[in-house]
């Protein structure tokens, strides 16, 4: 599972991004983390499965799933507090809440 962190300039998606990917070592898990920007977003969602979407860019959330829908990448828009989620575990369990979701849609 390849996740991409977007945020506006790429500093709080980064910390995001090592949290949870180190929450997904901890775990066992073979995700990869990176970030990006909302400027870089349409060259990176070429190499993501799930992107993950920072809190303050929600106003751009429609165009984001848009862009995301054509290549098959899934959208999570982040809650407000995710930048308290130290371990990332949180952070985390929303991946896995998106994937469960997904999974459905995917057998059809």
């Amino acid at each position: 599972m390849r996740i991409l962190v977007v945020c506006g300039a790429g500093a709080s998606s980064t910390f995001v991004a090592q949290r949870v990917r180190r929450a997904a070592q901890e775990r066992g898990m073979d995700h990869s983390a990176s970030a990006g920007t909302a400027r870089s977003l349409p060259i990176d969602l070429d190499s993501a499965d799930l992107v993950l979407v920072g809190p303050h860019l929600a106003t751009d959330l429609d165009r984001i799933r848009d862009d995301a829908a054509r290549r098959g990448v899934v959208v999570v828009l982040l809650p407000d507090d995710i930048f308290a989620d130290v371990t990332g575990a949180r952070t985390l369990a929303l991946v896995e809440e998106a994937l469960r979701v997904r999974e459905p849609a995917d057998t059809m």
